[in-house]
């Protein structure tokens, strides 16, 4: 049976009725009219009986809620920015190599590829992207140089996060991952993996999903050596669901903050992420797969007693 729509103000009351308490109501219907009754309510779980999803603890405010929505709002923010810088420097190391050790070119050639029909569809996904793309170089290229394929350090330019994710785990010479991968103070393997999942965590943070309590099914290799000083930050928060292990944001948001140091050492990105985290409920953050004791950990340690 299909539900009916309802009104802001019966949307209100039924929050009501399930035990929540709404200090101010107007400032709640407006959050409701610009927010999403659904979208919303997907925060409740942590303030909701155990066993009944839809009945309220007692005491809990609306406000409660709003600020769990509006912390992973700011959160999302933050790790969409974080990738982003991510993958503008790979997009740079890796038409670095590939321009340097194969040819501006190479990238066109299935014998530098280790599954052809994969770069074939990969080729495809990126004659779409330059042809949505309005950058003048792209033109210049085509039109005034009659270049339907442009050098490789132009058109990563262009190119969306997953296919450069693609191209990076796709190429043949291991050694050619590994350059890029040194960069970052990793194994090829560890880091291919990585960037996958960065693509993913990037593409669900863009389109607005939840950061605090998801769950990443697609899980990427922990680094067992390099850089041999994050190993003690790791906490293995995998549970074993049938035949499917998943694993929440904590090892990604570590894994993100040395990407980012790396890239940029004097940035404020990794201090304002760890100061962000402290903003919210510490009830609330082992939802995110923190361990308990993060905060004395040491590269959560220095974040948040430095000063940048």
């Amino acid at each position: 049976m299909i539900k009916p729509a309802l009104t802001y103000p019966q949307q209100l009351e039924r929050l009501k009725e399930r035990g929540l308490l709404v200090p101010d109501e107007p400032e709640a219907l407006h959050v409701l009219a610009h927010h999403n009754y659904y979208r919303l309510s997907a925060y409740r779980f942590p303030f909701t009986v155990p066993g009944q999803p839809d009945r309220f603890q007692q005491g809990v405010t609306f406000t409660q809620l709003w600020e769990l929505y509006q912390f992973d709002r700011t959160l999302r923010h933050l790790v969409l920015e974080g990738c982003k810088r991510v993958e503008i420097s790979v997009r740079s190391r890796l038409a670095y190599e590939i321009g340097h050790q194969l040819g501006p070119l190479a990238y066109l050639e299935n014998r530098h590829f280790r599954e052809p029909l994969e770069h074939a569809r990969t080729l495809t996904k990126l004659d779409a992207e330059m042809s949505r793309s309005r950058e003048e170089f792209i033109r210049h290229h085509k039109g005034n140089l009659g270049m339907p394929w442009p050098p490789v350090w132009v058109l990563l330019e262009v190119a969306s996060f997953g296919v450069v994710s693609r191209l990076l785990a796709g190429l043949t010479p291991p050694a050619l991952r590994q350059r890029v991968a040194d960069t970052y103070q990793m194994d090829e393997g560890t880091f291919c993996s990585l960037f996958h999942h960065l693509s993913v965590l990037r593409n669900a943070a863009a389109h607005h999903a939840r950061m605090w309590n998801r769950h990443f099914t697609f899980t990427f290799q922990l680094p067992r050596k390099k850089p041999p000083h994050l190993q003690i930050n790791f906490h293995d928060d995998r549970t074993q669901l049938g035949n499917r292990k998943e694993r929440r944001i904590y090892n990604s948001l570590v894994l993100l903050a040395h990407l980012v140091q790396t890239i940029e050492p004097a940035a404020t990105w990794p201090h304002r992420l760890a100061r962000h985290l402290l903003t919210l409920d510490p009830a609330l953050i082992p939802n995110m797969g923190f361990p308990s004791d993060w905060q004395t950990r040491p590269m959560w340690k220095g974040l948040l007693n430095a000063h940048p």
